[in-house]
């Protein structure tokens, strides 16, 4: 089986993430096509089958010698075909930009933040909130404080603030991704901070909806009922053909990544509805500069 090195379009640590997601499907295709079992491959490499699995996920980082002792194992003996895999095997060690904020970076969302860094798609609904990646510094630092219910030290809540600020980096340059947010009116309404704060971040939110690669709409309160009732969700969508688009599902303590085709493109299909549905970016600008002026 022959495996591209030029494939990977994701670059930098930002990218990490997907390469072991790739070289993971890409071990599983190799071990399933000769017929290997996950725990025969773990005991190659004095490993676990629960090993196996995590590697073929991408949820664990790869040891070039344990990769290469695989390959051998599934029959890939030629170097021109050894060596891509290889050489993700190292590029995926990489330590994202993130880790350095891993002191109030959930490694649940760790995986969230190396995945949005590798997107070209992002397409998010949004109920409680504005979505992070469109707040402003004086809103994502009232989110935060308001998101605990006991004292947590100002630094802090200084670094949690820093984190979203550096996430935002994502929508610029030139290979930004395409950034579909879609709010429920309730993320509008609900204030976070003074009245200032949110005079400020309901201007923000029609500045940057005026970038090529970012469309923000709103959900109104006269629509009523609509598809997306199960609440917040993000589709992302990337480069790379052998990597599934992947929804992600927020929870308090944790979070859920679904891959699966026919799960994601129920999902899908919500958004497209709620495209529909939701004030156009033109209309979602009046409706953002009516609120401000009612205040």
């Amino acid at each position: 089986m022959g495996v591209s090195g030029g494939a990977i379009g994701a670059s930098g640590s930002s990218g990490s993430m997907v390469r072991r997601i790739l070289l993971g499907s890409q071990l599983r295709r190799l071990r399933e096509a000769c017929g290997v079992t996950r725990e025969a491959a773990g005991y190659s490499i004095r490993a676990s089958e629960s090993k196996i699995s995590r590697m073929e996920l991408g949820r664990v980082s790869f040891k070039a010698r344990d990769v290469a002792d695989l390959l051998t194992l599934y029959g890939v003996v030629d170097e021109s075909e050894r060596e891509p895999l290889l050489g993700l095997a190292r590029e995926s060690s990489i330590a994202g930009w993130w880790h350095s904020y891993s002191d109030v970076l959930p490694g649940w969302f760790q995986t969230y933040v190396g995945l949005e860094g590798s997107a070209s798609h992002i397409n998010t609904y949004e109920v409680q909130f504005v979505h992070g990646l469109l707040q402003t510094e004086d809103y994502a630092h009232a989110v935060v404080t308001a998101g605990h219910q006991s004292h947590i030290p100002e630094e802090e809540v200084e670094r949690r603030v820093a984190l979203r600020v550096e996430r935002q980096k994502l929508l610029l340059g030139e290979n930004a991704p395409n950034f579909l947010c879609i709010l429920d009116e309730a993320a509008l309404r609900r204030p976070f901070g003074s009245h200032a704060i949110m005079d400020g971040q309901l201007r923000h939110l029609a500045e940057v909806s005026e970038s090529p690669n970012i469309t923000v709409q709103v959900v109104p309160f006269e629509l009523g009922g609509h598809p997306a009732e199960s609440g917040a969700f993000t589709l992302l969508r990337f480069p790379e053909s052998d990597l599934n688009d992947v929804v992600y599902l927020e929870q308090l303590t944790s979070a859920l990544y679904l891959d699966k085709k026919d799960e994601v493109a129920h999902y899908d299909q919500v958004l497209s509805r709620l495209v529909k549905d939701s004030l156009s970016p033109s209309r979602t600008r009046d409706h953002l500069q009516a609120i401000r002026q009612r205040g």
